[in-house]
């Protein structure tokens, strides 16, 4: 014979299954539950002032507030717009940021490409003026869409804002990734010393490395929140 489901038991496996079902920010994803759960108790109590038992009561409350899956769509659609804005605001500053750093200490450090010895073809000042641009355009980007973000927030469904927004995300790293990749690549190619010509240098490079990575795994992570929406 099955064991008989008590009032806290039905509530606190509604709650339960429900965590199981979200992705995103630990910190979001724990205030909905408590908001869930409080919402369940106040809605508890409300079924008692009316001569419920207290487990008719619980049971009801759970009942009224709706199906699992219904509810973790929605919650979910909230946690994927929220991760998608902050990964947003992470590559709207901190690319500009990384990429000043980078070149201040490169000027610092090196100096402008015509101190080497011979001045570097025409080809390999193309993709590195491309990589340039790369950051900045990315960073200009996300700071776009945050902006269009906030005034279309209000008229168009959050789960196709939250898809949108992870895009951007991913796409703006991978066009980051693509011309640091392309930078070393042709570094290499035209004179691989370079690449360990000052050791601070490689060390920058090794922090901005890190940091692309980094954006990479917010941007799979808000991409994994936004696909999950059904």
């Amino acid at each position: 014979m099955g064991a008989v489901l008590t009032g806290e038991d039905v509530i606190d496996r509604y709650v339960t299954d429900l965590g199981s079902r979200l992705q995103g920010s630990r910190k979001q994803v724990r205030d909905l539950l408590t908001e869930t759960r409080d919402s369940l108790t106040d809605a508890t109590e409300a079924h008692l002032d009316r001569g419920l038992t207290e487990e008719e009561a619980q049971q009801r409350a759970v009942e009224e507030f709706g199906p699992v899956r219904e509810i973790a769509n929605e919650y979910q659609a909230e946690l994927a717009v929220a991760y998608g804005t902050r990964t947003l605001v992470w590559l709207a500053i901190v690319l500009p940021l990384m990429h000043m750093a980078w070149e201040y200490g490169r000027m610092l450090l090196i100096g402008p490409w015509q101190d080497f010895a011979t001045m570097p073809p025409a080809w390999y000042l193309f993709i590195a003026k491309a990589n340039d641009l790369t950051s900045g355009a990315a960073s200009g980007v996300a700071l776009v869409a945050l902006i269009l973000g906030r005034f279309l927030a209000r008229g168009y469904d959050t789960k196709l804002l939250a898809r949108i927004g992870a895009s951007i995300a991913i796409v703006a790293v991978g066009v980051v990734l693509l011309g640091n990749i392309s930078i070393i690549l042709a570094t290499a190619h035209l004179d691989a010393s370079r690449l360990v010509q000052s050791s601070p240098m490689v060390v920058a490079t090794a922090i901005t490395w890190i940091v692309i990575v980094r954006l990479g795994l917010l941007a799979r992570r808000c991409l994994s929140c936004a696909t999950i929406v059904a």
